[in-house]
């Protein structure tokens, strides 16, 4: 009898692809009952990112987005409900962060450069310029036409820190509704997941040692709960022996120092994926004082000498 059983006994099967999508690689896992399954929610779930992407992204001549910048100055545009609500969440970040995150960093005018090509430091009048049509409260929302406006001619918006995140939120909405077992969507390290692997485990997320990069510094069980991590090591400047990273101020129009990495932990991949973003900007203190007053978000920062530091609510094995 006890063959029987055994019989009785669902065995589920995990599949995974990786795609490129919104110019970032996405690695979706899904746990379904067969493989023929797994790979057709697998395809529903890029149809989503893709619907996304078709929305918000500024390159897209099509898109809202593009839209919305091409009317900076001139007049409001009514957008879908959908895009109006992800901006307005994205302000309120802002407001969160103090301006560290902001979607009108688009409208900086490119004068660092991180390619090896720069010789001289930008004199203070070109960083000052540069900034000028940045600020998230010269985004004029009107909530009841949900048009979007852009108070100054040549400002824009991107939604760049906030998209894979948002993204990968929308993605596992969809696969939840549709009752799909489990999985991970992976946006370049923005990730999120629900439910257990095949074998009922939790998902790990492997936290990279900063003195060697292929190595795990610790694993971390991440529960229905999503992370991103936002990465300085390859792109950065030196001037006088300091360091300073591709990730800008939108405030001062400044390049970040201090932090070559930073995870964030919190229910959402929008939410890690913003702020995660805020943090290189805001710097370790300030950066490890909000996270340690917002409930259910922690953060793993490692700074320029990589030592690492962590949020109080993160206990390592």
């Amino acid at each position: 009898m006890a063959l029987m059983g055994h019989a009785q006994e669902q065995k589920f099967v995990t599949v995974q692809r990786t795609f490129t999508l919104m110019g970032e690689k996405f690695d979706i896992t899904i746990v379904a009952d067969n493989e023929e399954i797994g790979y057709i929610n697998i395809e529903e779930a890029v149809s989503e990112i893709k619907r996304i992407e078709k929305l918000i992204s500024s390159w897209d001549e099509e898109s809202e987005t593009s839209e919305i910048n091409r009317n900076a100055g001139i007049k409001p545009v009514k957008v879908s409900v959908e895009l109006f609500k992800l901006i307005e969440r994205a302000n309120q970040i802002s407001e969160i962060t103090d301006g560290a995150f902001d979607i009108t960093f688009a409208g900086l005018d490119k004068i660092w450069k991180f390619d090896g090509s720069m010789k001289y430091k930008p004199t203070k009048e070109q960083i000052k310029q540069s900034v000028s049509k940045v600020g998230y409260r010269k985004i004029v929302l009107n909530e009841d036409n949900h048009t979007v406006f852009l108070q100054l001619k040549g400002m824009k918006i991107g939604l760049g820190a906030i998209a894979k995140g948002y993204a990968a939120d929308k993605a596992k909405e969809l696969m939840v509704e549709k009752q799909v077992r489990a999985g991970v969507i992976n946006a370049s390290g923005d990730l999120t997941t629900w439910g257990t692997k095949a074998t009922g485990e939790k998902w790990l997320i492997g936290i990279a040692n900063p003195l060697s990069k292929d190595k795990i510094f610790s694993w971390l069980p991440v529960l229905e709960s999503s992370v991103a991590t936002s990465e300085s090591y390859d792109k950065f400047i030196s001037f006088d022996g300091k360091k300073y990273s591709h990730i800008l101020d939108p405030r001062s129009g400044l390049p970040t120092t201090g932090i070559n990495s930073v995870s964030v932990f919190s229910k959402t991949a929008e939410w890690s994926d913003a702020l995660a973003t805020a943090i290189f900007v805001l710097g370790l203190d300030s950066g490890m004082a909000l996270i340690n007053q917002i409930k259910g978000t922690e953060v793993i920062i490692v700074d320029d000498k990589n030592k690492m530091h962590n949020s109080s609510g993160i206990l390592f094995d």
